[in-house]
């Protein structure tokens, strides 16, 4: 039986570490999504319509954020588009390790190690999971590119 729990927890821990970094790059569209649901709840939208009103509002941020790290060209705009999700993500971050940390840490300077490194982490992973579909793009001046790549595989290149 003993063997049996360890086994459970090892997989619950794991489990709950997948689920921390897979939603890391939701903490920023959540919170937003939260915000809008209360305000409109509290307008008097009632239960249904603050619902609809904060998916809506969460699936805009998402969407927003997505597209426009996605096709700027700014690279400012993009590391502020990426510093937006990562930053709630880190704070997150931070919470969750602290908090599980106390199960079994009685130092609290290692569980504020631990937490500071889970929020270095966490963001990490927002931050990446955020800017791994844009495109690098190369230098350009005026919309000429000097020397452009050539294809990873010429012969799959219509010409002509």
């Amino acid at each position: 039986m003993l063997a049996i729990g360890l086994v459970l927890n090892t997989l619950g821990i794991g489990l709950f570490c997948w689920a921390i970094f897979a939603l890391a790059v939701y903490a920023l569209p959540f919170f937003v999504a939260l915000s809008i649901g209360m305000i409109a709840f509290q307008s008097g939208a009632g239960i249904v319509g603050a619902l609809v009103i904060a998916t809506a509002g969460g699936a805009l941020t998402l969407v927003l954020g997505q597209v426009a790290v996605a096709a700027t060209r700014s690279l400012a705009l993009r590391i502020a588009t990426a510093t937006a999700f990562a930053v709630p993500a880190a704070v997150a971050g931070y919470h969750v390790v602290f908090a599980v940390s106390q199960i079994g840490m009685p130092s609290l300077a290692w569980r504020e190690i631990f937490a500071c490194l889970g929020a270095v982490f966490v963001g990490g992973t927002a931050w990446t999971r955020l800017t791994v579909f844009a495109e690098p793009r190369p230098f350009e001046l005026a919309g000429v590119v000097e020397n452009p790549s050539p294809p990873v595989l010429p012969a799959a290149t219509r010409e002509g």
